[in-house]
């Protein structure tokens, strides 16, 4: 079972953000490959031709960026570029707001927390190397999913869309609802329409807030799956997905 996932549909004003790196990770890019440090926002040009875009001769550069962490540390969820625009006044722009954004992502890189820009946004989060000793500090240790929920989980992302036949042809066993259930309540899948065919079954697929929970921009940065027996790698980024989350101690372990 070799087949790619299907990228997500890009977040609104995403598009301009930041320019992607030729390599297609998504990011962050390597040295030299497309990111920006304090040096490189140099005092662009004026204006003079009357467009009246901001550039970072208009602007404090250091006030901008201390505003944007602040917001994005106390933020919960990941902060699309046009919330943070938000907050200036005359609005910076996309492509500005970008250019501070990966100056900001430089600077972070290799350090406890870093910030990264997911599917649905930017986002300040922990380094993963250093969540096992945050898991420590956990009153209530986040419950493995089944190997049934995850097998279905694997199937969902690799083959998407698919139906609950589709899932039960795939595995050779019928698929609880009980465990669509589960990862529909997670937040993890979704019905995004129905197969014309009799019975008209739903189609499923993940979410915006899968890729954020695993700390992924792209179903493109998951590792490659051949067959079932391959799903380590899905499974790893679950778990620490789990422990990582603050909503992942109350979720109940469900099998098939």
């Amino acid at each position: 079972m070799s087949q790619s996932p299907n990228n997500p549909v890009p977040s609104d004003d995403e598009a301009a953000d930041v320019p992607s790196p030729a390599s297609g990770r998504g990011w962050p890019a390597g040295p030299g490959e497309g990111v920006l440090v304090e040096s490189t926002l140099s005092p662009s040009p004026s204006p003079a031709s009357g467009s009246g875009e901001l550039t970072t001769a208009d602007i404090d550069v250091a006030h901008a960026k201390q505003v944007l962490e602040a917001a994005l540390l106390s933020a919960t969820e990941p902060m699309q570029s046009v919330e943070l625009r938000r907050m200036f006044e005359p609005d910076l722009g996309a492509e500005l707001v970008g250019r501070l954004l990966a100056d900001i992502q430089a600077e972070w890189q290799g350090k406890a927390v870093e910030l990264m820009r997911l599917a649905s946004g930017w986002r300040f989060q922990t380094r993963p190397a250093l969540q096992p000793y945050l898991d420590r500090l956990r009153q209530t240790r986040a419950p493995r999913y089944s190997r049934a929920v995850l097998e279905t989980l694997a199937i969902i992302v690799y083959r998407q869309p698919v139906t609950r036949g589709d899932i039960e042809e795939i595995r050779g066993v019928a698929v609880s609802a009980n465990i669509i259930s589960l990862l529909e309540t997670r937040g993890w899948i979704d019905t995004i329409g129905h197969r014309d065919t009799p019975g008209r079954p739903a189609l499923f697929a993940t979410t915006r807030k899968f890729l954020d929970d695993l700390g992924l921009r792209s179903l493109t940065e998951l590792p490659p799956l051949s067959s079932l027996s391959d799903i380590e790698g899905v499974l790893d980024l679950v778990d620490t997905a789990e422990n990582a989350s603050p909503s992942g101690a109350s979720t109940e372990q469900h099998s098939q």
